[in-house]
């Protein structure tokens, strides 16, 4: 995974974009902040630390994280981790978890989408496939409103077309 890293004078907001299922709560709970059409497009600076931190927990994916550098506490996953499956999409699994890669690299998250269609080209983190695959299976259900990279709640824009890659 490549996480590109923004600092700011009080918070440090980091974002992997191979992580990002396109939910936009980022860029609905901050335009300040996350814009979607600027470079670069995460200004941390331009909001409260502690706001910053609100948003980013918002995530679903793990793909934004935050780390403060104003001497208040890093994020702290919950413990103990919980697993929701998300109805007709992946499971959301939000703790300390650890992802093992074939290349014995282990990434920890805080919070991660993790695929349980089985058509995601990312496994294990879903690629937002289950909505083009038509994926059906109960589960709780996740707020997605329309956004720069929602422009429709059920169909995000594609990766390809997202400035942010």
């Amino acid at each position: 995974m490549t996480r590109k890293t923004y600092r700011g004078d009080q918070i440090e907001v980091s974002f992997d974009f191979a992580l990002c299922i396109h939910v936009g709560a980022c860029l609905l709970g901050l335009p300040e902040v996350f814009e979607l059409g600027r470079r670069p497009w995460i200004l941390p600076d331009e909001a409260e630390p502690g706001t910053v931190a609100e948003v980013v927990h918002r995530c679903p994916s793990g793909a934004l994280q935050y780390r403060r550098l104003d001497g208040a506490p890093d994020e702290q996953p919950p413990s103990p981790a919980t697993v929701t499956p998300l109805r007709d999409g992946p499971l959301l699994v939000t703790g300390a978890i650890e992802v093992a890669y074939d290349d014995g690299r282990i990434e920890r998250l805080p919070r991660a989408t993790l695929c349980r269609c089985g058509l995601s080209k990312n496994k294990p983190f879903c690629d937002n496939s289950h909505l083009t695959g038509k994926f059906k299976a109960p589960g709780g259900r996740i707020r997605i409103s329309r956004s720069p990279v929602r422009p429709q709640p059920d169909t995000p824009i594609p990766r390809e077309a997202d400035p942010r890659r």
